[in-house]
């Protein structure tokens, strides 16, 4: 071969490895849940969003591809691989502000929310996280009691834990967006402590329900009693009110009697006398007697006037007949 075909071979071949090179370096592909931040010489210079791009080929500029679009999940004091759930310890495992041990397990719900801070700022981000967080719950949890933590204050503690978190991440600018924060599990480790503690939680439980069926049986008495406390207090006073207006009625009625006594006492008191005797012998008969001597005169009041009684009737009818046969000759 001629010198100078060997050197357009050699020239050609340099030019296409060069153009692979190029090709090869110069573009690149984002996908629809990524961005990528194209690095200038090492130093950032723009993020780009999903699709094909293309940038100066290395080393002048050098693209990081980040899961910025993406809602990420990190687990504290367990991980999970599939079904199979293996506990961590290190992480779970606290001291509560009254030095008892207790096992605290949490999920982290996060995502990227500025690139150049999670690329730049922190070197392990995920593990940033995580000691950040298992931070957090210690903080939170070192400063509480063991049955509060166990119990009522699990909600509490864990907005706690989760302002915390999302503190520490813009104090360090780790570009990391904490979405949510959720225990999982907050109990006494296994065995014997958590069995006493169980025992305490069932207890409170039922001295609540107690304590909720009786206020419930308060609500449902006292209304009554006081009820039946009002009606009892209407019915003494109208029964106040008809004895007064009653003893009113006999106090007019006496002055009443009074008054006509005074004017004439023996009247008054005649009449009284025979208006008590109507109402006590409303059925006697009167005889009148005289046992001034040995024969007894009697006289038959009742059946003179029985008699009168009887001629009064027949001689009113005796008129009405003569005048009702004058009535007649007339016509």
């Amino acid at each position: 071969m001629k010198p100078g075909t060997v050197k357009k071979i050699v020239i050609g071949a340099v030019a296409a490895v060069a153009l692979l090179y190029l090709g090869s370096t110069s573009f690149y592909t984002v996908q629809e849940q990524e961005r990528a931040a194209i690095l200038t010489f090492g130093k950032y210079d723009r993020e780009t969003s999903s699709g094909l791009h293309f940038k100066w080929p290395s080393p002048i500029q050098e693209v990081r591809i980040v899961p910025a679009e993406l809602t990420q999940h990190i687990t504290i004091g367990y991980r999970q691989n599939g079904n199979t759930v293996t506990p961590v310890d290190e992480e779970s495992m606290m001291i509560t502000g009254d030095e008892n041990i207790v096992s605290a397990d949490a999920v982290v719900t996060w995502k990227i929310s500025n690139i150049r801070n999670y690329l730049h700022n922190i070197s392990n981000p995920e593990q940033f996280l995580r000691n950040s967080t298992s931070a957090s719950i210690r903080s939170v949890i070192g400063a509480q009691k063991l049955d509060y933590a166990i119990t009522d204050g699990k909600t509490a503690i864990q907005d706690q834990v989760r302002e915390k978190l999302i503190e520490l991440q813009n104090k360090y600018e780790t570009g990391i967006q904490i979405i949510d924060l959720k225990f999982q599990d907050i109990e006494p480790p296994g065995g014997e402590v958590e069995d006493a503690f169980r025992a305490v939680t069932n207890a409170r439980e039922e001295k609540n329900t107690k304590i909720n069926n009786a206020a419930k049986y308060e609500n449902d008495r006292i209304p009554k009693a006081r009820g039946e406390a009002q009606a009892l207090i209407e019915k003494a006073e109208a029964e106040k009110k008809s004895r007064i207006l009653n003893a009113q009625g006999d106090v007019a009625k006496f002055n009443a009697i009074y008054s006509e006594y005074v004017k004439n006492p023996g009247v008054t008191e005649n009449r009284l006398i025979l208006e008590t005797l109507e109402k006590i012998l409303p059925n006697a008969q009167i005889f009148i007697t005289n046992s001034g001597s040995d024969t007894v005169n009697y006289l038959p009041l009742n059946e003179l006037l029985k008699n009168n009684g009887t001629s009064s009737t027949t001689n009113n009818n005796a008129n009405n007949s003569n005048q009702q046969t004058n009535g007649g000759d007339g016509q």
